[in-house]
C-alpha cells in the first residue's frame, strides 16, 4: 500500500474508535436505548478485512456491527441517527444498534442471534455461485458462535459446495462473560475447519497489516478457486460485552496489558516510524475526526423521530403468494412497497474551515525598541 492509503486506514480505525466512544457517552445520557455493543479494541480486524473487498462484494455480521458499516463507507451521521431511533437512520430508526443494513454497499447488516447469520452467509455465497460471478462474501462472528450448530452446518455445506465465503472468527476471548478457556475444548478455534476440509488460518487481530495479508489470500482463494476459508483473528474488546456489562470477570491488569497492543496506537506508531508522518499530523487527523463526530451529533439533534404511520411500513414485501383477502384488511399490507428503499443519501461531510491566524503585530521602530526595558514594558 502507498503512504496515503496507510493514513486512510488509520483514519478509518480512528473514526470507529471515536464513534464508539461517543456512542457510549450518548448511551449513558439516555439518548440511545436498547442494547449497545461496542467495537473498541477490535478495529484492526474490520478495517483490515474490509479494505481488501471490492465494491461489489458482500458482508454480513453479528450484533457488534458498527465498525463494519463505518469501514465499508457508511455515513456516521446515518449510523448515529439509527442508534438514536431517528427517521434519518440507515434503517429509518427501526433497526437500532444490531441492524446496520446498507444494501448499496453490499452490507447485509448485523444479526442479534448468535450464529444465526452464518447460514445466510452461505446462502449469499450460493447465490454468487449460481450467478457465476467472482464476488466474495465476508462473514464476521464472535468466538461464542463456534459452539452453535449453525457454525458446523454452515462450514459443512460451504466445504461441500465450494462457496466463495470467508468466515472470520473475532476471538476476543470472552463469549459474553465466559472465558474461551471455560467454553471450548479446542482453544485454536480455526482448527475446527479441518473437520470439513475448509482451509484455515489464524492471525493477530491487533495487527492491521497481518489481517490485510491473511484476508487478501483468503479473498483471492474465494474469488478464483471458489473455496471458503475460516480465519481466526485473535483480538480483544476493552469494554464489557455490552454497555450493561461491567466486565468484572476480567482483571484490571489483563485489560491494561492488552491495551499495550492497541491496534490504533500500533498503526499510528508505524505511520510515524515508516511513513514519516509527524505526531502533529496524526493529532490534526484526530481533531478532524472529532469534528466529524460533533457534526454527526448535531445532525441527530436536528433529525425527527419516525412518524407513527411508519409502524405499518416494512412489515410485508408485496408478493403474489400472499393471501390477498386476508392481507388487504391489514394496514401494513397497504403500506408495503414493491422494492426495498435505499438509505438516505446525505451530502458529503466537509471539515470546518481552519480558524484564521491573527495577524502579527508590526515590529517596533528601532528607536522605540531601544527604549524598551528588558521586561518588554514601555516607559511612559
Amino acid at each position: 500500500m502507498d503512504r496515503q492509503q496507510a493514513l486512510a486506514l488509520y483514519r478509518q480505525m480512528l473514526l470507529i474508535r471515536r464513534f464508539e466512544e461517543r456512542c457510549a457517552q450518548l448511551y449513558v445520557e439516555g439518548r440511545i436505548g436498547g442494547f449497545l455493543h461496542l467495537y473498541i479494541g477490535q478495529e484492526a480486524v474490520g478495517v483490515g478485512a474490509i479494505s481488501q473487498m471490492r465494491a461489489d462484494d458482500y458482508l454480513i455480521a453479528y450484533y457488534r456491527d458498527h465498525g463494519y458499516a463505518l469501514a465499508r463507507g457508511a455515513d456516521p451521521r446515518a449510523l448515529l441517527a439509527e442508534l438514536c431511533g431517528k427517521v434519518t437512520g440507515i434503517s429509518r430508526g427501526k433497526g437500532g444498534s444490531m441492524h446496520f443494513y446498507d444494501v448499496t454497499a453490499g452490507n447485509f447488516g448485523g444479526d442479534g442471534i448468535v450464529g444465526g447469520h452464518l447460514p445466510l452467509a452461505a446462502g449469499i455465497g450460493y447465490g454468487i455461485r449460481l450467478r457465476g460471478t467472482d464476488q466474495v462474501c465476508l462473514c464476521f462472528f464472535g468466538d461464542g458462535a463456534v459452539n452453535e450448530g449453525a457454525f458446523h452446518e454452515t462450514l459443512n455445506v460451504s466445504g461441500l459446495w465450494d462457496l466463495p465465503v470467508v468466515y472470520i472468527i473475532e476471538n476476543n476471548r470472552y463469549g459474553m462473560g465466559t472465558s474461551i478457556d471455560r467454553a471450548s475444548s479446542v482453544k485454536d478455534l480455526y482448527q475446527r475447519a479441518s473437520a470439513y476440509g475448509v482451509p484455515r488460518r489464524d492471525v493477530n487481530g491487533m495487527d492491521l497489516l497481518a489481517v490485510r495479508n491473511v484476508m487478501g489470500e483468503a479473498i483471492e482463494r474465494a474469488r478464483t478457486e471458489k473455496r471458503p476459508t475460516l480465519i481466526e483473528a485473535e483480538t480483544y474488546r476493552y469494554r464489557g460485552h455490552s454497555m450493561s456489562d461491567p466486565g468484572k470477570y476480567r482483571t484490571k491488569e489483563e485489560v491494561e496489558s492488552m491495551m499495550k497492543s492497541d491496534p490504533v496506537l500500533l498503526w499510528g506508531k508505524r505511520l510515524m516510524e515508516q511513513e514519516r508522518f509527524t505526531q502533529g499530523e496524526l493529532d490534526a487527523l484526530d481533531k478532524d475526526v472529532l469534528a466529524q463526530m460533533e457534526d454527526a451529533v448535531a445532525f441527530v439533534e436536528q433529525s425527527p423521530d419516525p412518524p407513527v404511520e411508519s409502524l405499518y411500513e416494512d412489515v410485508y414485501v408485496r408478493s403474489p403468494y400472499v393471501h390477498m383477502k386476508t392481507a388487504e384488511k391489514d394496514p401494513a399490507w397497504r403500506a408495503a412497497i414493491r422494492e426495498d428503499r435505499l438509505p438516505q443519501k446525505l451530502p458529503a461531510w466537509t471539515p470546518p474551515a481552519p480558524e484564521p491566524v491573527p495577524a502579527a503585530a508590526p515590529a517596533p521602530a528601532p528607536a522605540e525598541a531601544a527604549a524598551a526595558p528588558a521586561g518588554g514594558k514601555m516607559r511612559s
